[in-house]
């Protein structure tokens, strides 16, 4: 966890959401499927730059809305390939793991989310489900997320990538699976976003029970389990003993 996701919400919907400048350059897909390796939108908050690229500290930070690569790609990495790898970054060891703590200090994001996929074992088979919020709202993981260049062409164009924070599961989702993505309420989306506060250990914890409450556990066709389906059919309800499609199941 967390392995797929959607994110179908159009840019003005997230921008108004988000209260963020649209810096995603019409790249945004309407996307029932996101796996790891897409392109997808996220928020940030930074301070401007000048001319010559150095940080105007002083100036108010801007929360923008940017598409990155899922799947983090530290600086020092010598093949953009590591980033499948790391796709998820456990909330307990993120401070002191070298490929996380710089970002977690320096460099955090949220990801937006219709809401995520999960597989349960039924036996010798596993159920998938869609954790999705109630109302229009976009369930946002926190995230994290790095620059990166190869070193032979410094001018080369970054490729911008991030990873999702997991937690153990709260509530009625440890039926589901042992870990979670680490969500992030709205009334503490600014503090994960600051650029100026390097220390966010306390909201590094999972969510609260009244949060996890009010997300549905829904089971969904095995159709989920190939990246090349996509489509709102996937989030459709599907009562396990009606499905008898056979899959292969994803990494998750």
């Amino acid at each position: 966890m967390c392995g797929r996701y959607a994110a179908t919400k159009d840019p003005a919907a997230l921008i108004d959401e988000f209260a963020a400048v649209d810096l995603t350059e019409g790249r945004i897909r309407t996307d029932h499927n996101v796996a790891p390796t897409k392109d997808v939108p996220t928020v940030v908050q930074r301070h401007p730059r000048d001319a010559d690229g150095a940080v105007l500290e002083d100036e108010p930070a801007v929360r923008s809305l940017r598409m990155m690569r899922w799947g983090l790609v530290p600086f020092w990495a010598k093949d953009p390939g590591v980033g499948s790898k790391m796709i998820n970054t456990r909330a307990e060891t993120a401070k002191e793991k070298p490929s996380f703590k710089k970002a977690v200090s320096a460099r955090r994001c949220l990801v937006p989310a219709d809401g995520w996929y999960e597989w349960r074992r039924d036996g010798k088979e596993k159920q998938p489900f869609f954790m999705t919020g109630p109302g229009d709202g976009s369930l946002v993981f926190a995230g994290i997320w790095e620059t990166w260049r190869p070193k032979e062409d410094k001018d080369a164009d970054p490729l911008i990538t991030f990873s999702v924070i997991t937690t153990d599961s709260v509530g009625r989702l440890t039926d589901i699976h042992h870990r979670m993505p680490l969500l992030m309420p709205r009334e503490k989306w600014d503090i994960w976003l600051d650029p100026d506060r390097p220390d966010v250990t306390d909201l590094l914890v999972p969510p609260p029970a009244d949060l996890v409450d009010t997300i549905e556990l829904r089971p969904v066709s095995s159709l989920v389990n190939n990246v090349r389906n996509n489509g709102p059919q996937l989030l459709d309800r599907v009562e396990p003993a009606a499905d008898s499609a056979l899959f292969e199941l994803p990494n998750s």
